[in-house]
């Protein structure tokens, strides 16, 4: 073996061939066979191989190190001095390269590292909070990092690995990813809400019901301008400050918001008041970046959250 890491390297130090010959440290495995099984035969037996690979490859270490390692008795093989000399330093590369193959079995599989998700807080506490814990037992190697602000994390710049996010623009330079569906969004109520006060089917018809206001700046902005459009601003009950606020307000039966159909329509407790208005084409998107999508840790999360998402949408009939 002409390359090797540092600690194999320290491991076989002590076990240099004569003339500064570096030995295959495949053949201490002959060695050790031999050792532990008493014979070629049953060294042979435990490695697959010939009985005279076995023997073979244990004369070729013996002439690189330049002294005989075993002694042949009538019951078998049994070590000189020099070989019980130089069996701890071999189990020492076995355990070395055992350890090596298992790190890199592990980092294949995707069950290390850390992994940033970022999305907006009515997504990280409704379905996302479950899906977690099953990732997790999953892959419990993969650590998740969650940014709930709802803030539009650069993945270029290395702000976040995976997004799920709503837009209606193209995506950035190296930036990648999945459609999930339209992002569309309409007005719930609570069934409590509507055994009390009934259910509009129409934005005319919510004329006279209290409504659940905010759900942030942006939300807000948009959600504001449909509720003027109608005539129906002053019927604001209660102004939340988040998304998850909004879901909060009309669980509690106290008026009626709007919300995401991804999130409304999987809500038992609320019932759909109109179909959604199809006016702006946004959608739903799993994003990552060029440069970590190949990440097997990444590659690992974003794998697992397009099944859940690809399987919500189909059960809600969003697809």
């Amino acid at each position: 073996m002409r390359y090797c890491s540092a600690k194999l390297q320290n491991a076989i130090g002590d076990i240099l061939g004569h003339d500064g010959q570096v030995i295959d440290w495949n053949d201490l495995k002959y060695l050790l066979a031999v050792a532990e099984g008493g014979s070629t035969l049953a060294a042979g037996r435990a490695l697959r191989v010939s009985q005279t690979t076995v023997a073979r490859r244990i004369a070729a270490l013996e002439q690189a190190v330049g002294y005989p390692l075993f002694e042949k008795r009538q019951a078998g093989y049994a070590l000189t001095a020099s070989g019980e000399a130089l069996i701890a330093k071999a189990q020492s590369v076995r355990s070395a390269a055992l350890a090596f193959e298992e790190a890199a079995a592990a980092i294949q599989r995707g069950t290390a590292g850390t992994v940033r998700v970022t999305t907006i807080d009515l997504f990280a506490n409704t379905f996302l909070a479950q899906w977690l814990v099953d990732l997790h037992e999953r892959h419990p190697d993969v650590r998740i990092e969650l940014d709930e602000s709802g803030a539009v994390r650069d993945l270029g710049a290395g702000d976040a690995d995976i997004a799920i996010r709503s837009t209606s623009s193209e995506a950035a330079a190296g930036v990648v990813g999945r459609r999930i569906c339209r992002d569309e969004w309409t007005f719930y109520c609570s069934r409590t809400y509507a055994d009390r006060h009934g259910v509009p089917r129409k934005r005319e018809e919510l004329r006279g019901h209290a409504l659940i206001g905010g759900g942030g700046t942006m939300t807000w902005q948009v959600y504001e301008a449909i509720l003027r459009d109608i005539g129906i601003a002053d019927q604001v009950v209660i102004q939340q400050t988040t998304m998850g606020g909004l879901l909060t307000g009309i669980r509690s039966g106290l008026g009626i918001g709007v919300l995401p159909c991804l999130i409304g329509d999987g809500e038992e407790d609320l019932i759909r008041c109109m179909p959604p208005r199809r006016e702006k084409k946004r959608w739903v998107w799993l994003l990552t970046h060029e440069r970590v999508r190949h990440s097997p840790s990444v590659r690992t999360v974003v794998d697992f959250l397009y099944e859940r998402l690809a399987a919500r949408v189909r059960q809600l009939g969003l697809d």
